[in-house]
């Protein structure tokens, strides 16, 4: 028993020290939390201007650790606290970010860094673009630094940041730059804005004289890009005039069928193929749109314009009404607007030069028309069916006296032509929606190439084109859509009073008749 008392008189001996420790601890004084701590708790204040300082503290000496902690904070606070946390927050996340190995999410970091107004990113962006190696992503931390520079109490540094924003030919900076010239004129001008001013003013100028040059860059790419698109639709058309003296006022709906086409392939990948190949929907859907448009057409041709042929009006009239049956049973089945989703791999674009982005899918259209001109041109003059055609589009009573069968030549011929029109439909839906009134957007402009070109000459159509969609896109920005087409239109209807044939003479059966 008396040892059973000694342990107890022990146990609670051990137990008090122990716990009288931290009392101890507070009655001669513990150390002082950190700056860190004093600032996380000054977050809760009331007043705007210490949690403001409390912002300025956690950011100048704080680090990526706090982002748990914040992240934490965040989870249970009031909005005006998660407000005072979210800049801190931010900018400790963009400077991780900055070291990323994914180029755009370093870019995105460098460019948000740069509109935050927080002089203390400066030194992070340059020691950044120290090691950058992807030009663009230098730039825009070089960018960046500079537009907060541009914020500094410094005359000397603003000048200085002007300068080199004038350099860089920075579109972002030219409000800022603006503003410090509206400010040395509302003050009169010091002695210390005078110099900021004229470099403020001399970097607006070489940043606007850049952005005329940049945005023609774009304005012709633009043109080009849809010059791409009329092109593929209209040499289908093209070859059809040429070969047959059909007026196919059904073309555009052929399109229409192509981008349809795409749209249900896509569909069908989603249903029944795993996800991890959704992306080659698209390149399944080229040949599907092309057969899906020349069946099509191979049964319109069969059906409707056989019957019809030397009577170009009649042709008109009768596929204006299948045009029309056509888009009223996209409407019924599809619905009035579907959209299909571009491939992963044709997201994005290509940056050549300061203020000109030239988005993947354009740039791949392009390429597209290039590749569909040289197949046609093979198909044409290095082929025995392409010597065919030229026979039948030149005169066709002497090809036929010469045992070549005209009529299946027609069918091919217009199934082909109807297929080319079902892959610009295909092409059209990375730059658009599909929807049913899709084709009557461009079979007037298709119409325009194929008789300003001369009727069946590939290399008219190619030219006009050109031509055509070019000058779309430079009216666009000063006349409207609307006018620009109309103004378009003059011009071809004036065009063709000076040379009736197009820019190619027509040989053949069309010219002796």
């Amino acid at each position: 028993m008396r040892r059973v008392v000694w342990i107890a008189l022990v146990w609670w001996s051990v137990a008090w020290v122990v716990t009288d420790v931290p009392a101890a601890e507070a009655l001669t004084g513990a150390s002082p939390p950190s700056p860190l701590e004093q600032a996380l708790q000054a977050l809760y204040s009331d007043e705007e201007a210490t949690r403001e300082q409390a912002v300025r503290v956690l950011i100048e000496q704080g680090d990526a650790t706090l982002l748990p902690r914040l992240d934490e904070l965040r989870a249970h606070a009031d909005r005006s606290l998660r407000m005072a946390i979210k800049p801190v927050a931010d900018a400790w996340r963009h400077r991780d970010d900055l070291a990323s190995p994914d180029a755009d999410i370093r870019r995105s970091a460098a460019t948000d860094l740069g509109t935050s107004g927080r002089a203390v990113a400066i030194p992070w962006l340059e020691a950044a673009a120290g090691f950058e190696s992807h030009h663009w992503v230098r730039y825009a931390m070089d960018e960046s630094a500079q537009l907060l520079k541009l914020a500094s109490d410094d005359p000397a540094i603003k000048a200085q940041a002007a300068t080199k924003l004038g350099e860089l030919r920075s579109q972002n900076a030219v409000p800022a730059l603006k503003a410090l010239v509206q400010a040395a004129e509302e003050s009169g001008g010091t002695e210390q804005q005078k110099p900021l001013a004229r470099a403020a003013t001399a970097a607006i100028d070489r940043i606007e004289t850049w952005n005329v040059w940049s945005t023609a860059i774009e304005t012709v790419f633009r043109g080009i890009s849809l010059s791409s698109i009329l092109l593929i639709m209209s040499v289908g058309l093209a070859i059809v005039f040429g070969l047959m003296g059909v007026i196919n006022m059904a073309h555009g709906e052929l399109m229409m069928i192509g981008a349809y086409a795409t749209f249900v392939m896509q569909e069908c990948f989603k249903l029944y193929v795993p996800s991890s190949w959704f992306d080659s929907y698209y390149l399944a859907a080229l040949p599907a749109s092309f057969l899906a448009a020349a069946v099509f057409g191979l049964i319109l041709e069969a059906t409707v314009i056989r019957f019809l042929y030397g009577r170009p009006l009649e042709t008109m009239l009768a596929t204006w009404g299948v045009s029309l049956i056509l888009i009223q049973a996209a409407r019924i089945y599809f619905g009035d607007l579907t959209a299909v989703t571009a491939p992963a791999w044709l997201n994005g674009g290509a940056q050549v030069m300061v203020g000109v982005f030239l988005p993947f899918n354009r740039l791949f259209i392009i390429g597209l028309s290039i590749l569909c001109v040289m197949g046609i041109y093979a198909l044409l003059f290095r082929s025995s069916l392409g010597l065919r055609v030229r026979a039948v589009t030149q005169n066709r009573n002497m090809s036929a006296c010469l045992g070549i069968p005209t009529r299946k030549v027609d069918a091919y011929t217009f199934a082909f032509g109807s297929g080319l029109a079902g892959i610009a439909g295909w092409a059209l839906t990375l730059v658009g929606n599909v929807e049913p009134g899709l084709g009557q957007n461009y079979i007037v402009d298709s119409f325009m190439v194929v008789v300003t070109g001369g009727v069946g000459k590939l290399a008219g159509t190619i030219i006009a084109s050109l031509g055509i969609g070019g000058l779309n896109k430079l009216m666009e920005p000063s006349l409207g859509a609307v006018y620009g087409k109309v103004l378009i239109l003059v011009l071809v209807i004036l065009f063709l009073q000076r040379r009736p044939s197009g820019l190619f003479a027509v040989k053949g059966r069309q010219a002796e008749g």
